[in-house]
Parts: C-alpha cells; structure tokens; sequence
C-alpha cells in the first residue's frame, strides 16, 4: 500500500507553477523525476522539491491537473499542507494573470502586496 497522498489543485501551467515555487525561494528539479516516499516507494512527477529528510514534494500530471504529490507524514516545509498550497496556488494565479495580461497587450503598472497576504495589481493599455 502507497504511502503518498495526491492532493488536487487548479494548476494546469506548467511553466507558471515553475515561477510560482522560484518566486517563493523554493529549489525544485524539473522531470519526469521520481519522488522519494516511505520505504524507497516512488511515485513519478513533472516537478520535484527536494527535502533535508530524503522524502519529496512531487506536483505530477493527472490529466487535467498538477498534483501535489507526497508523504505527508515526511512533510518537512516551513509551512502546513495548506499554508504551502495556498502560496503555491496565489503565486500560480499571479503569473496566470501577468501572462494573460500582457498576452492581450496591457502592462503592470503597479504591483503592491498587502499586509493580509492579497496582491493588489494595476495593469494598463494604451490604445
């Protein structure tokens, strides 16, 4: 029996999640890789984080979207689970919408981070 848990998530980019984590300071190895669980179990993914205890964070391609992949019991983050996700997630949806912005020709004009943890963002167009 597996020891890893699979836990959905809404990212489906690739690349943005890439920025998401080196955003957050966090070192990632780029795959197909294996991630490292209980008992020398593995479990493959696109993306995987590395930890002091020789146990992984995977984000892995379940056909819609990227997993984040793991022995919780080996969770060795700064963060909880959630704490960890949430980041991860707001850091996606930023670079989500830095990249669609600019795909449709506006520029961030101002960029702010509030003290509740929120981004405040302004983007522009001249026309």
């Amino acid at each position: 029996m597996s020891h890893f848990s699979s836990i959905k998530t809404q990212i489906r980019n690739l690349a943005s999640l890439k920025v998401a984590l080196g955003d957050l300071g966090i070192d990632w190895k780029d795959g197909p890789s294996l991630v490292r669980g209980y008992q020398g179990q593995t479990s493959q993914a696109e993306i995987v984080i590395q930890q002091e205890n020789n146990y992984d964070i995977g984000f892995s391609w379940n056909g819609q979207e990227y997993e984040l992949v793991a022995d919780l019991q080996y969770w060795q983050q700064p963060w909880t689970v959630d704490g960890f996700l949430q980041r991860v997630t707001q850091g996606y949806a930023l670079q989500t919408v830095l990249n669609e912005s600019s795909k449709q020709g506006f520029a961030v004009t101002e960029k702010q981070k509030n003290e509740d943890g929120s981004i405040r963002l302004v983007v522009q167009r001249w026309s």
